[in-house]
Formats: C-alpha cells, structure tokens, sequence
C-alpha cells in the first residue's frame, strides 16, 4: 500500500485494534518482563485488557457505513481507556491515550507536526499522573520517543518517517532502562512498560505503511534473576515491600482529587491518578486497604474497587506473610466465585457459602469469625434468612460481632464500600448500614412453581423481578423482566446500577439489558460484574 500522510478517524481507530492485536500477542513476554514495582507478571494483561476496553467501544472502521468522525473517535478512546484501565500500567497508558486523543479531536485528519506535538503532551501527561515519577520506566520511554517524534516533524513532513525515528528513539531508550533501574538490571529485563508503549507506536506505523507487527519474543529465553522482594536497597523501604494493589474508579469533584492525592501519599506508593471533569481512575500500592479506600470515600464516590494481594502473584517469594492484625474484620455470606471475589476484593478476608436456599449454619459464622485475625468482626449476611444466625454468632465466641442486617448482595458490596479495618465495629456497622440504606436493590429469578402474586398468577418457569421481598415484575422472558425491574427501580434521579450475573444468565442476554439500559437509562453508569450466583440470574444494585 501506499504511505498514509495523514490519518482520518477511520485510521486511528485501526490503528487501536492493531495496537490490542499487538498487546495480545506479546502480553506473555510483557508479562515475563515485568518486575517494577513489583514482580508481579501482569503488565502486559493489564495493558491487554485497557486495550481492549477501547477496541470494544468502538465500531468497526472496515464495516461499511462507518462515518464517525475524529472528534468521535477521540471522545471514544479516551473515555473508554479511563474506564477500562487495569493495573499501573494501563493506567499510564490510559493517561497517554487520553492526551494524545485530546490534542487530535478537534480537527479533520492528522499530519505528522500535529501526532508528534501529541505525544509530547501525552509525554508531560503522563509524567502528571504519577505522583512520584521513576526513570527506566514507560515514562522514560514516552518522553524519548516524543521527543525524537518533534524533531523529525520539524525536518519532513513524512508521517511514517516521523513515526520510525520516534520507534528508533523509544527502542534505544527502552534498551537503557537497565541503566536507570537497578531492579531491572538485576533481573536482566528491559521495562515492561515501555515496551508496551512501542507497540502502540508499530501499531502506528502499521497504518502509516502497512507494515506489520513485529513477532513476539521466546518468553523460555528471558531470564529471570530477580532477588525476592526487598532485596534492592533504596533510600527508605521499597515499594516493593507493599503488599496490596488497590484501583478504583473516583467519582469526585476535581478540587478534592489534590487532597485524596495527598492523603494516598501517607498510606502507598506507585500512585497514579488520572482523569477530570469529575471521573478519576486511581491506583497505589499500600499496606493499607482501609485506609486507600476510606482516602477515596473522603473525596467523593469509589466504584468498581479491585484488591490484588501482590505477595500472591510474586512467583519469587517463598513464603507470604502472616495477614496483618487489624481492628475489625468482615465476614461475608455469598454465593458464586464472582461474588466471593467482589466481597474478598472489597476487604472481605472470610467468604462463607451460602445465601437462598443454602443458609449457612451459625457455627460456620462462627469459624469463618475465629479465623479472621481482628478482636472485632462484622458479619454480612446479605440474605434475610441468614439474619437470624447471623446475630447468635456473638454467644459463641469472645470477639466482639456486630451484624449488618443486609438482606442482599447488592446491599452488602455496598456497606463494604464503607469498612475500615483500623476502625472498630460499632463504628463501622454504623456506617456500613447507612451505606447499605442508600442501595436500591433487586434479584431476577425463576420460579419453581405456579403462584399467585401482587402482580397477579406466576407460572413455573416464569421469570420474576423482586426488590424488597416483593415481586415486582413477572415476564416469560429473562431479558423481559430483568429490563422490566430496571424500569421500575431506576429513575431519573439515579446515577450507577450494579449489576451481577448470575450462573444461568447469558452474555447474549446481559449485552441485551445493558443496551436496554444505554437506551432507556442514557444518564445511569452501568457496573457489571459476573457473580456466577446460583438461583438468581442477576442481583441489582441502584445508587
């Protein structure tokens, strides 16, 4: 093909699937890489999956009829990499698409001059959202490859030529992040960020010229001689020595987001926070989960929270510490390994099985309770039924338990929003239940057999909408009724609904509601999980 002097929207959005394409097929090596922070093997899923959450909202440019615009596309990509972002390394490049796309939206077609001044303030962006900035990272890498991109825009007008000298640039750079790192030299790797980023930039070139991508590496031929965590001195104790990673989404208004940042800077490490206009994705690395959260809740509303315990990933540590004693700690009820992982990601330590139909006994409250190292415990029981044993379990053991009658899942991830584990329960039950309080909830369910209801005969294998113990809807069809219970709870005054799929509820079915939602509920943010929970099809959850 002939070189491309300038892209259009439908280039860049092609030049995004290559970039995913690229990510996907080197995310193994990238993985092998990755050693900074932590070695923790994950950077290039990460970068992988931020990818994808842009390549997924966005359409098709080789179908025909696609006519989006740049400005379009720009929005597209830099809304949905704020969103999707996973692990510190998406969200740097999250930071960077972002820039780069809000320094194109708003002309026709992209020339040289105008990408390469782009990624120098995709560089400077990027360098902004991390609070302490580390050479021999990808963010050595941007700023050489961005600045190689300038000069060469300045000499030709030649995109591809611009693009190559910006990939020669990036490559020599990448080569000398040993040299800035010292736990990278010790290992014998370059930065996995970094390497990351120059696919996107042969994605790039892919477009400008039709070159392709280049081939992934051996993973068998890197070698890994990395020290266990610690080992690499610095000034004060490494950041390697943390043991939680914690993201979330912050919903808060842009003056607060400089004293969250300051408050994060007292409990972790590895900090970056990006967005604006009231959407922040924020991620660190702390000992500290409690606090990094009850930071985010001081500032505003933090959704979609994730908790990685980095320990677990080190395939170099041969042993993982004993969990630090905490003043509280929680025990959920809960059913579905998704669901599990929502309350364990949340704070939750002990997971107890069960839920409708499968109430857990007290005794195994109980234990789950003795297990936890805290002398105060808070017990969900996400389920009216397990109330009742929930409250007994404080005759049976010498901690002090303090239950937070939830009566539904959606109710309990909720409360879990609001835990401390340095506060004690009373002060935490208060809290949690004033959270839980604020929830609109619902399950979708088949029933088991006819009945008659408020809202007139239910037949066997019909599908029911409940919320608050009473049924609210009733349709033969699952997408019928779980849209016809969003109808119902949703109104014009909400702002996110949660939503859970449970074991018997299809991906054609859950793409049907969400596009239901976007169309009928334009203004509500939707948050979807996959429970895997048996007997309901999906938990709803409205804030």
């Amino acid at each position: 093909m002939s070189a491309i002097q300038a892209f259009d929207a439908s280039h860049l959005n092609l030049a995004m699937r290559r970039y995913y394409q690229a990510l996907t097929e080197h995310r193994a090596y990238l993985n092998s890489l990755n050693v900074y922070p932590v070695p923790d093997g994950d950077t290039g899923t990460n970068m992988a999956l931020t990818l994808k959450s842009v390549v997924d909202a966005l359409g098709d440019p080789e179908e025909a009829g696609f006519a989006e615009s740049l400005e379009s596309v720009c929005r597209t990509i830099g809304e949905s990499s704020l969103m999707g972002a996973r692990g510190n390394s998406g969200v740097i490049l999250s930071q960077i698409l972002r820039s780069l796309c809000t320094e194109l939206a708003d002309v026709e077609s992209v020339d040289a001059k105008r990408l390469a001044a782009a990624l120098n303030s995709s560089a400077k962006a990027a360098y902004g959202a991390v609070l302490r900035p580390v050479e021999g990272t990808i963010l050595t890498v941007v700023r050489h490859l961005a600045a190689a991109a300038e000069e060469a825009a300045s000499a030709s007008d030649d995109l591809p030529g611009m693009l190559e000298r910006s990939l020669e640039a990036g490559r020599k750079s990448l080569e000398r992040t040993p040299d800035l790192l010292e736990v990278l030299r010790l290992a014998g790797v370059v930065d996995a960020g970094g390497a990351g980023l120059l696919l996107l930039i042969e994605a790039l070139l892919c477009v400008a010229d039709g070159r392709g991508l280049s081939k992934a590496p051996e993973v068998g031929g890197i070698v890994m001689a990395l020290e266990p965590p610690g080992a690499v001195a610095h000034d004060e104790s490494s950041v390697a020595d943390l043991r939680y990673e914690v993201m979330f989404l912050l919903s808060s208004d842009d003056e607060h987001v400089a004293r969250f940042q300051e408050r994060w800077q007292e409990v972790g490490d590895s900090i970056v926070v990006v967005g604006g206009d009231g959407l922040w994705n924020c991620h660190i690395h702390t000992d500290d989960i409690g606090a990094a959260i009850e930071a985010g809740i001081e500032a505003g509303r933090p959704r979609r929270i994730e908790v990685t315990d980095l320990h677990e990933q080190v395939a170099h540590t041969e042993h993982v510490a004993p969990p630090q004693r905490k003043t509280s700690g929680v025990v959920a009820v809960a059913a579905g390994d998704g669901v599990r992982g929502l309350f364990e990601a949340l704070g939750a330590e002990e997971v107890v099985t069960g839920g409708q139909t499968m109430n857990p006994p007290t005794l195994a409250l109980k234990e789950a309770a003795e297990r936890l190292a805290a002398d105060e415990v808070l017990v969900l029981p996400n389920n009216k039924n397990v109330i009742a044993a929930a409250k007994q379990v404080g005759e049976l053991t010498d901690k002090k338990i303090v239950v937070v009658p939830t009566s539904s899942v959606p109710e309990g991830l909720s409360a879990m929003l609001a835990f401390d584990a340095d506060s004690g329960a009373e002060e935490n039950g208060e809290v949690m239940l004033s959270m839980a309080a604020d929830v609109v909830h619902g399950e979708v369910t088949r029933a088991v057999r006819s009945a008659r209801t408020p809202m007139g005969d239910v037949a066997e294998g019909d599908f029911m909408g409940i919320s608050a113990g009473e049924v609210r809807v009733v349709r033969q069809s699952l997408v019928e009724a779980t849209c016809g219970l969003l109808a119902e709870l949703v109104s014009p005054d909400h702002e996110l609904v949660t939503l859970v799929a449970g074991a018997d509820a299809g991906d054609d079915e859950t793409e049907e509601v969400r596009s239901w939602l976007e169309g009928n509920r334009p203004d509500v943010e939707l948050d979807l999980h996959v429970g895997g929970q048996p007997l309901y099809h999906y938990y709803i959850g409205v804030e």
